[in-house]
């Protein structure tokens, strides 16, 4: 069995959307893969709730009680590496992985971002993009390399910028689309491992 662990920060709507997908498309059966973790950096993670409610396990880890990124990233290695993951799925995590860490998982390591990539990496992407005078914004699900939201693309999604938009409308539109293309990107990748 192939196992995905999920790192999240917060409410974990990417996360929950990827694993009722694998629930209802059967990937156990159909992919031979599993959501086998889902992992926080924050105790109060709302995501954390549905994934125990799904029998998934979880942990969190916090990275406040760590002098580096470095010391971070090592103890949250040990806390992926006995669920032997094929992929490691970053779902809202908001952290910025040191070298080391990415390295560990080349190849396996997949985020989402809220951007058409390569334009408006890190943060603030709905309204750079209204500030830009976009006409479209949308979302990338890319492989994980060193460097910040620059890594292979794997998915993307388009939406259209309205008249009267705000960052936080724009944003909702996105999510949506985050979680139709995210699962389909995960589960693309999958049989590649």
């Amino acid at each position: 069995m192939k196992n995905i662990v999920i790192l999240i920060s917060g409410g974990g709507s990417n996360m929950a959307a990827i694993v009722k997908t694998a629930q209802q498309q059967d990937w156990a059966q159909r992919l031979g893969a599993r959501v086998a973790a889902v992992i926080s950096n924050k105790a109060e993670a709302k995501g954390l709730v549905f994934a125990r409610e799904q029998g998934i396990a979880t942990a969190v880890l916090d990275h406040q009680r760590f002098a580096t990124r470095e010391a971070f990233d090592a103890e949250l290695m040990a806390l992926i590496d006995p669920y032997q993951p094929a992929l490691v799925v970053l779902a809202g995590f908001m952290r910025i992985l040191t070298p080391g860490f990415v390295a560990h998982y080349a190849g396996r390591l997949v985020n989402i971002h809220p951007s058409l990539l390569p334009a408006f990496a890190g943060l603030h992407t709905h309204q750079r993009a209204l500030d830009a005078g976009c006409k479209f914004a949308g979302v990338t699900v890319h492989q994980v390399t060193a460097e910040l939201d620059l890594g292979p693309i794997l998915d993307q999604a388009v939406v259209p910028v309205l008249p009267g938009d705000t960052a936080e409308t724009l944003a909702a539109r996105v999510l949506t689309q985050e979680h139709v293309i995210y699962p389909r990107a995960v589960a693309a990748l999958l049989p590649r491992l």
